[in-house]
């Protein structure tokens, strides 16, 4: 059995009701739901579904740096 990973996900609420999805840790992988739970729900699916591409495919896991920048805004 693997182990689980837990991917850092991004929701932004969009002006026409519900969320837009990103996962920074995996750039092509974005979503959407139009409340937190499906936001949520469909994150999950969709790095499931990623993995198990990139898995079929033989490919690596793309690697990710993570920092934080400053702005005055």
């Amino acid at each position: 059995m693997e182990t689980p990973r837990e991917f850092e996900i991004t929701l932004i609420p969009e002006p026409e009701g519900g969320f837009s999805v990103f996962v920074p840790e995996l750039p092509s992988v974005a979503t959407q739901g139009d409340t937190r739970e499906e936001a949520f729900a469909n994150a999950k699916e969709a790095i499931e579904l990623y993995l198990e591409v990139m898995a079929e495919e033989g490919l690596p896991l793309p690697t990710v740096e993570r920092g934080r920048v400053a702005v005055g805004a």
